[in-house]
């Protein structure tokens, strides 16, 4: 796999900054739009490479 040295931006997703559950016990609501951004980014980072690991299939 060939690594593209340009960044992918990833817009704020304002969507789901929105639909945050705000009184439950499982998710806390991020108040903060940048923490949120962070965390929201980093989730969906964790999605894709498990997504990936899961087409390779078994070793």
């Amino acid at each position: 796999m060939e690594m593209n040295s340009e960044r992918i931006k990833i817009p704020f997703p304002f969507w789901e900054y929105l639909q945050q559950p705000v009184f439950s016990r499982q998710k806390h609501f991020i108040i903060h739009p940048q923490r949120f951004a962070l965390i929201h980014r980093i989730e969906f980072l964790k999605k894709c490479w498990a997504k990936e690991c899961d087409a390779k299939g078994p070793h």
